[in-house]
């Protein structure tokens, strides 16, 4: 799973690829039309997936996005809606990673996360994880 390309946008819903960089902003590809184009950073805020990490109990260490995402892809069939009550997300999430901080990690960070998941769930962008190729290509000797 390579989240280097993909951001999240404040302001705009979704997840986009980013194409190019330029000093005043990107081009990206909204992934759920193809559409490509220019965002400015005098209105926008940009977050590379890759960057993100969730508060855990341990202040000294967070998990990484792509851990969680790990985590829930583990979990398969039981992902709640985004919009489930806050009790039900927060109940799952405590499944997906029991050590994040549950004063920190609010529920509208989770509702994200649940929405991305399902966005690049859908879009096959979940696959191809390099460890367990690794892993997989040791346990054959």
């Amino acid at each position: 799973m390579d989240l280097s390309k993909l951001v999240a946008i404040t302001g705009k819903s979704g997840v986009y690829k980013m194409i190019s960089n330029k000093s005043n902003g990107l081009i990206v590809q909204n992934l759920e039309n193809n559409k490509k184009g220019f965002v400015s950073a005098r209105q926008y805020q940009f977050t590379p997936l890759e960057s993100i990490s969730i508060y855990t109990n341990d202040p000294d260490e967070g998990a990484e996005l792509k851990t969680v995402f790990e985590h829930m892809q583990k979990l398969g069939s039981e992902l709640p809606p985004s919009k489930a009550s806050a009790d039900e997300l927060r109940e799952y999430f405590t499944k997906v990673l029991p050590t994040h901080d549950q004063e920190r990690v609010h529920i509208s960070d989770i509702k994200k996360i649940v929405k991305w998941y399902t966005f690049l769930d859908k879009q096959d962008m979940l696959v191809g994880d390099d460890s367990e190729e690794d892993t997989a290509g040791d346990e054959e000797e």
